[in-house]
């Protein structure tokens, strides 16, 4: 059995009425018709996730944007993983190039050690992880050799919560190249794949063949219904994480062109 396919839909902090809920909602309802062969889900935006976690089609996961990394108590402005699995959540999203110093904003940078730390609560508390990795311009300008020495700084830290894990499905990689979210700049299908390929043999020499052959890659790079088709066919991408194109009817065209690709 091949790796089964996902796309997400990353909201962020969007939209800015909630009267847009509804037509948002309505974009993700094509894809019902296809989870059995590709695993969908969305991200609302935090305040928005208690308003639409129960209007989806069934099967189609939301994913809060962020969690915090010790579950409830006196943590003011944090999510907890056991508020998730209490309105029956099914995975979670951490690691966004966003909340790894990526805001333009003085902000604090999460760092990998609190990346892995809020991936063992995850995965204790039950749910999916989507773990995202990635690396700005500067790097890139660099070549690949910089470009995985960048994403294997972000990964090494979780090396033994993937060699542990028996399930590899439950936890996925979305890679970002963070120079192309939101400029309108792609990587080429070739760039793409050269990445994930690389990743993955990273991950078979440094936790075990299996979890390379098994853990799910999505591409997050700006994926629209344009350049899906030909992003879809690249073997090591196993998906998408999807930014601008999940608040628009499209994505469901992007959901079609990885499952007409796997």
């Amino acid at each position: 059995m091949g790796r089964k396919p996902i796309v997400g839909g990353n909201w962020k902090c969007n939209p800015a009425e909630k009267a847009k809920l509804p037509e948002l909602v309505a974009n993700f309802a094509p894809c019902a018709a296809t989870l059995d062969k590709c695993d969908v889900y969305v991200c609302p935006s935090n305040l928005h996730v208690g308003l639409v976690y129960d209007k989806f089609e069934p099967g189609i996961m939301v994913a809060p944007q962020n969690c915090n990394f010790t579950g409830c108590g006196a943590y003011t402005g944090e999510m907890a993983v056991d508020q998730m699995v209490d309105l029956g959540l099914k995975c979670c999203l951490i690691g966004h190039s966003e909340r790894r110093g990526e805001f333009g904003l003085p902000t604090p940078k999460e760092s990998n050690e609190l990346m892995a730390t809020k991936l063992a609560y995850i995965l204790e508390k039950g749910l999916m992880c989507i773990f995202c990795i990635g690396e700005p311009l500067p790097v890139r300008e660099k070549g690949l050799e910089a470009t995985i020495a960048e994403c294997v700084n972000q990964l090494k830290d979780i090396v033994p919560i993937l060699k542990a894990l028996e399930d590899k499905s439950r936890v996925v990689i979305a890679y970002e190249p963070v120079w192309a979210i939101g400029t309108g700049v792609t990587a080429t299908p070739e760039q793409a794949q050269e990445t994930h390929k690389a990743l993955r043999e990273w991950i078979a020499a440094n936790v075990d063949q299996k979890t390379a052959d098994e853990i799910r890659i999505q591409y997050g790079g700006s994926a629209n219904a344009k350049n899906a088709p030909d992003l879809s066919a690249m073997p090591d991408i196993d998906g998408f994480l999807v930014g601008g194109a999940s608040l628009k009817p499209e994505f469901a065209d992007i959901v079609k062109a990885i499952v007409a690709a796997k």
